[in-house]
């Protein structure tokens, strides 16, 4: 199910709660961590256990303890969205299968993700313009910030960190072939992810993974 309600359709009133957030600065998919976390929360570590393996262990093979600390925060905040049936496909999952469930947990998080694949890349596809161009994200968040004003809070250089960190996600989940080229690659959804979204009416999150699917 697609969303065709365009964003500049939508209030320009300051949400009560900010429709988007910046804290996807801290890193993109982050396949190798999230398994480690996924793994963790599903053994039912407490909060104390999880930052001395963070810490102390360095699970995440991190230079510094604060490294590993944000990482994982936007990782732990990410996963608490979903259940243990798709911990489980990003715990253990083959490569390809928990990277779309990464990306389905990602969308949930930061909608600056989803809408960019709805409002964006899949606006191109249907155009039959298979190139992302530098400007979209610039023109994209201009829009965005009429919606939720909490972006014009945001500095020039974490608009900048998002955009690219948006591009990474995309590129880990072969939306798009590469940070140069920019250019769209058509996707297909694997049935664990694609049966968990449906059952679990994960609408939003569904709709900006099947960009490609023209029903």
């Amino acid at each position: 199910m697609s969303q065709n309600v365009s964003l500049k359709e939508e209030s320009n009133k300051v949400p009560a709660v900010p429709r988007y957030n910046a804290e996807i600065v801290a890193g993109a998919l982050m396949l190798a961590e999230s398994r480690q976390i996924a793994s963790r929360l599903l053994e039912g570590v407490t909060d104390s256990e999880l930052k001395k393996l963070l810490v102390e262990d360095n699970i995440l093979q991190k230079r510094s303890p604060s490294t590993a600390l944000r990482q994982a925060a936007l990782i732990k905040k990410r996963l608490q969205l979903v259940n243990s049936e798709l911990l489980r496909v990003i715990a253990d999952g083959t490569r390809e299968v928990a990277t779309q469930a990464l990306l389905a947990a990602a969308i949930k998080h930061n909608k600056l993700l989803g809408d960019f694949m709805l409002r964006v890349v899949k606006e191109h596809w249907l155009a039959y313009e298979k190139q992302l161009k530098r400007s979209d994200w610039p023109r994209f968040l201009e829009e965005c910030q009429h919606i939720d004003p909490t972006i014009l809070t945001w500095s020039k250089a974490t608009r900048q960190k998002i955009g690219q960190v948006v591009v990474r996600c995309l590129i880990e989940a072969r939306y798009i072939d590469g940070a140069r080229s920019l250019q769209i690659t058509p996707v297909h959804i694997y049935g664990e992810v694609l049966d968990y979204l449906r059952r679990n009416d994960e609408q939003y999150a569904l709709a900006c993974m099947e960009i490609f699917d023209e029903r």
